[in-house]
């Protein structure tokens, strides 16, 4: 080990032990995520653990249900330990109940964007063989155009309220179907209710699945700098590592078992959310499930409704609930942690947030290779602009462009390496060597160590970009952008945004005439997922590129920088 990087790992320890945190952790408390799930029901049965518009299920009720979707899949459906089940639910409560269905009977779980446009889901499905699929009526319009051309044999088709009591639950699915007229008329070749599902499943018993910490649990995918999403390949052993690291630094904030309340507004098929409910269960606590955290109002609804002690979100969450006209009158009382991930949290933000709630938001980092956390700042610690502490058990080398150490407050790129870095990306193991290099995942983020232990990121040395938490790679947009029939070349860039932290921009030129912006959007719409549009145009003669014809977006960055700046 060098003397730069010794340096730079002493300086964490000693930051971690100043305030309370670990340097290791134990992760054979359990061989599988179905174990930590019994663990957490046996611990607290009858406690609720997660709430949807008003309706709650205990632990009791989640082992129940599960258990009734687990035999469903292997009994009815046939499925085997190791087969893809596709899950697109926005936060409802037949979530955590399909999750842990589908763990419990040894399925691999593949979370997917109920957003996604028809190339997106279809590329995803096939690429990760999912052989069944849970989709939400009101969302499965797209679901139905692309499940002929994929090996989706069987779709669960679920109704916003199918697991609320009988009478609210005949009353919110009719006016959501009849009324509002938000569930689409589709049809599947081979296709069941949920509750139909549950019901099949409820006179069986389940085979409980044999597998250890090295099995994958959780196909996540991620955008794709070659133009398609791949999927990052998580073990169960990568989750219940994070779980454990991350249940420490929870445990800084005074938050005490089984008598929490979390909000979560996050979508859960988004690996941050997704993970940190699972810390919550750990812990015995309840999760208040939103499911749609872009209707403001109905957030502000669930937070005047509960007596919430935490809440996890992201920049632009925070800075909208700010905003918002009735957030200042709300109770703050009981609230213990604001814990902020996905985007960089802005000072100003953080600031407001603090203003008016009384409590400070604590800041994150990680990727969805990382499964996710690799960092956070602890309870009574926190320092806001920095990404906090390494996690328990993870290590940190910073690393320059010539592949040497770099020391304290040096930049370079941000490698990591620890018990929650994935096993790889599925079927794609050229990918996978670029990333992971030596046992260290290259993250791909400058970022310096300071003296005290504290992590900062600084820049980004890919070119992705960064909209409300969500990846978009440049590659993916140029990609769809170059199949229109009169572009001859493009570019996408990420521009700073106060709303969303970045926006993209494209660039194009044309291959005859002019280029309709609006006939272009709307091409764009139907094969991109809304976070991935651009919000910006301009048309271009020719765009800046390299002796070999590569067109150059640093150049484009930096241009636009400069307008900025003047």
């Amino acid at each position: 080990m060098s003397d730069k990087r010794e340096a730079v790992a002493k300086a964490i320890r000693e930051g971690q032990n100043r305030a309370g945190v670990s340097n290791s952790v134990d992760t054979s408390q359990f061989d599988n995520l179905a174990q930590m799930f019994q663990h957490c029901v046996d611990r607290a049965k009858a406690s609720p653990a997660t709430s949807c518009m008003g309706q709650t299920l205990s632990y009791q009720n989640l082992d129940t249900l599960s258990a009734q979707f687990a035999c469903f899949l292997q009994q009815e459906l046939g499925l085997k330990k190791g087969d893809r089940i596709a899950i697109q639910l926005p936060n409802i409560l037949q979530y955590p109940v399909v999750l842990f269905g589908a763990i419990r009977a040894g399925m691999v779980v593949v979370n997917t964007n109920p957003l996604y446009s028809e190339r997106e889901l279809e590329h995803q499905l096939n690429d990760s063989g999912a052989k069944a699929m849970v989709v939400l009526a009101n969302i499965a319009e797209v679901a139905a155009a692309v499940v002929p051309r994929t090996g989706v044999k069987t779709v669960i088709v679920t109704e916003i309220a199918d697991l609320h009591a009988s009478v609210k639950r005949l009353l919110i699915n009719n006016v959501v179907k009849h009324v509002k007229k938000m569930v689409p008329k589709v049809s599947f070749a081979n296709a069941l209710g949920f509750r139909q599902a549950l019901a099949k499943g409820r006179s069986g018993k389940f085979e409980a699945a044999d597998y250890a910490q090295e099995d994958l649990a959780l196909l996540q995918y991620t955008g794709g700098t070659t133009g398609v999403s791949k999927g990052a390949m998580i073990s169960h052993g990568n989750l219940i590592a994070n779980v454990l690291q991350s249940k420490e630094l929870f445990e800084s904030y005074g938050l005490k078992p089984t008598q929490e309340l979390f909000l979560a507004p996050l979508p859960l098929y988004h690996i941050y959310s997704f993970m940190l409910s699972f810390v919550v269960m750990m812990q015995g606590n309840h999760s208040v499930l939103i499911p749609n955290p872009r209707d403001l109002d109905s957030v502000i609804k669930e937070m005047k409704r509960w007596p919430w002690t935490g809440m996890s979100g992201i920049n632009t969450l925070f800075v909208a609930l700010c905003n918002h006209p009735e957030f200042a009158s709300l109770d703050f009382s009981r609230v213990k942690v604001t814990l902020s991930g996905g985007m960089a949290l802005t000072a100003g933000a953080a600031k407001t947030w603090e203003e008016m709630t009384g409590t400070q938001v604590y800041e994150g980092y990680g990727l969805t290779e990382t499964s996710p956390v690799v960092s956070i700042n602890p309870g009574g610690a926190n320092q806001v602009g920095t990404i906090g502490l390494p996690l328990p058990g993870t290590e940190i080398r910073i690393i320059a462009e010539n592949g040497e150490d770099c020391g304290i407050d040096e930049r370079g790129e941000l490698c990591v390496r620890g018990p929650q870095v994935m096993m790889g990306y599925w079927q794609r193991p050229d990918e996978t060597e670029k990333t992971i290099r030596s046992g260290w995942l290259h993250t791909g983020d400058v970022a310096i160590v300071r003296d005290d232990g504290y992590m900062r990121i600084v820049d980004r040395m890919k070119d992705m970009i960064l909209v409300s938490g969500f990846n978009v790679y440049p590659n993916e947009i140029e990609d769809v952008l170059s199949s229109h029939p009169n572009i001859r070349e493009c570019a996408a860039i990420g521009v700073p945004d106060e709303k969303s932290g970045e926006a993209v921009k494209i660039f194009v030129a044309a291959k005859q005439g002019d280029i309709d912006k609006e006939e272009l959007k709307a091409f764009l719409r139907e094969r991109l997922t809304g976070y991935k549009m651009p919000r910006y145009i301009e048309v271009r003669d020719e765009l800046p590129k390299t002796n070999v014809g590569k067109v150059l977006r640093r150049h484009l960055r930096d241009e636009e920088l400069a307008k900025k700046a003047s």
